[in-house]
């Protein structure tokens, strides 16, 4: 088989990058084998503003008009509806933090996204005395549902192979790599924390950080918004919310912790006094890296090797809009953003 992109990693990243090959005409061919959940036990809030501060998330105004249409075309192409528009309350916990929102939603590039009147709207089971502030253009994807969906779809086409892969057997050519019998012009890497496997980048700062999420059964909370405070509390339907998310820097591995449950529990306590069902605690390791950037461009050594990696907690926003960067680079020599580039790392990694 002749391919123009090898594709390891089959999460939001490496899909992305796949339908932007294939939209283009470009032959393709993914290899998945489901070792990391971070895709699929995300959140996936679709949120534009840093709601501890109050800032807006880098380059997020570029992400939102590129990757919510992306995701929305692709409800089209699969039949399926995975993107929900919810609107997301942040409590205000002060009078201090009433005058920080006003501040921000004042300013030009916060006022797409922030509502400038508090919200005092009185919630039954959730109590802010100092109101609520109101994000916009907000809501969340359903990434487990999208990658099931997408997955399927690739599979009918015969352009997915669900087994690991094995970097040993890639054969680099001046001109194409070759893989068990398949040729290809380029290779992308996107394997999420499973990069530090990847003997061509494995000396990249990729520092997963651990996750961990709540899905719970709440007849009594308000279905149609989400909820910020310690915690977010995002309706799913039927009556479920997921609730997350912990950061864990240390543990490296997908399995729930009795540590981070009580976490999540004695959080949600704070924000909600209605009775409540825990009905799943879900973990992954997030990709994530140490300069809050993503890892994204071509192997020093290697002109066909690259990588798509680092989306961290906005995988979301970040998947297409990277991707649609890394396949530009390539096939029309657009350069780099140097915020995202792996040259950036160049002086630490590869002296």
């Amino acid at each position: 088989m002749i391919v123009d992109y090898i594709i390891v990693g089959a999460g939001l990243a490496g899909c992305s990058f796949a339908e932007i090959a294939l939209q283009h005409q470009k032959k393709i061919l993914v290899f998945e084998n489901y070792s990391q959940p971070s895709s699929t036990v995300a959140g996936g809030l679709i949120n534009p503003i840093i709601l501890k501060r109050f800032t807006e998330a880098w380059n997020v105004a570029e992400q939102h008009e590129f990757s919510i249409p992306f995701f929305k075309e692709l409800e089209q192409k699969l039949h399926t509806n995975f993107v929900f528009e919810l609107p997301i309350y942040r409590k205000i916990a002060s009078v201090e933090e009433q005058n920080n929102w006003f501040t921000a939603s004042d300013k030009p590039n916060l006022q797409a996204f922030l509502n400038p009147k508090m919200h005092h709207t009185k919630f039954k089971y959730i109590n802010s005395d100092f109101g609520f502030g109101e994000v916009l253009q907000t809501g969340y994807m359903d990434s487990k549902l999208f990658l099931e969906k997408y997955h399927q779809y690739l599979s009918s086409k015969e352009l997915i192979e669900y087994t690991t892969f094995d970097y040993e057997s890639l054969k680099i050519e001046e001109n194409y790599i070759e893989y068990k019998g398949s040729k290809a012009k380029n290779i992308i890497f996107s394997e999420g924390f499973g990069l530090h496997k990847n003997s061509f980048f494995n000396n990249l700062p990729l520092d997963g950080t651990k996750g961990e999420l709540l899905i719970i059964e709440a007849r009594e909370l308000p279905q149609e918004i989400i909820f910020k405070s310690n915690v977010f509390i995002m309706p799913v339907g039927n009556h479920l919310f997921k609730v997350g998310a912990t950061y864990n820097w240390d543990d490296k591995t997908n399995k729930p912790t009795a540590e981070a449950k009580n976490e999540l529990i004695e959080k949600l306590n704070e924000l909600i006094s209605c009775d409540y069902k825990i009905i799943e605690h879900l973990a992954g390791v997030r990709p994530t890296v140490k300069d809050r950037r993503p890892l994204v461009g071509t192997h020093p050594t290697y002109s066909n090797i690259h990588i798509l990696n680092g989306l961290g907690t906005r995988g979301v926003y970040l998947a297409p809009y990277l991707a649609n960067h890394l396949y530009e680079n390539l096939e029309k020599n657009k350069p780099l953003l140097n915020d995202i580039n792996i040259n950036r790392l160049k002086k630490i990694i590869w002296k």
